[in-house]
């Protein structure tokens, strides 16, 4: 449902001539409807600036990233057209769209906060936190391949000066 109605959308866009170029930082090219777009505060203000008109250079997203959030956005812009009718749908593409590796969660949290898309830096920083909820330092360490690069000794004066943070 919600695919037909992002289709809907930018075919609507598309036929009115709503559309916005993004250009991402390795020269990719992205032509997308304006609802989608404008999911982007960074992109929303430049429309409203009127500074689109050789398209928006995005100089701190790749490629590969706009297109994940383009993806995002596009899903979401769909479902607020159709008003709402596809909550759990949504909440399921949340879910499953969210569930990538660990530089591709990363990456996703600056594009998101760069862009300024607040609903998806919720989304990625609600699965980071996940990602890290009821492990140990070590085990942090080990899931986003963290170097120690503690001395022992400052390591025990660290765990001094915060244990509140160390108890169980």
């Amino acid at each position: 449902m919600a695919e037909a109605a992002a289709k809907e959308v930018a075919g609507a866009a598309a036929a009115a001539g709503d559309m916005i170029l993004l250009i991402s930082s390795d020269g990719q090219r992205f032509e997308v409807a304006q609802a989608v777009a404008s999911m982007s505060r960074l992109v929303s203000n430049m429309v409203e600036d009127e500074c689109t008109d050789n398209g928006v250079p995005l100089p701190n997203v790749p490629s590969a990233v706009l297109a994940k959030v383009l993806e995002y956005c596009s899903e979401h812009a769909a479902a607020a057209a159709a008003a709402g009718e596809e909550v759990e749908e949504l909440k399921s593409f949340d879910a499953a769209f969210i569930e990538v590796d660990n530089a591709t969660l990363f990456d996703l949290i600056l594009a998101a906060n760069y862009l300024n898309v607040p609903c998806l830096l919720a989304l990625a920083c609600q699965r980071a936190a996940d990602l890290i909820r009821g492990k140990t330092v070590e085990e942090i360490r080990d899931e986003f391949n963290i170097a120690n690069d503690f001395t022992p000794e400052e390591e025990a004066e660290i765990r001094k000066e915060n244990a509140w943070a160390f108890q169980d």
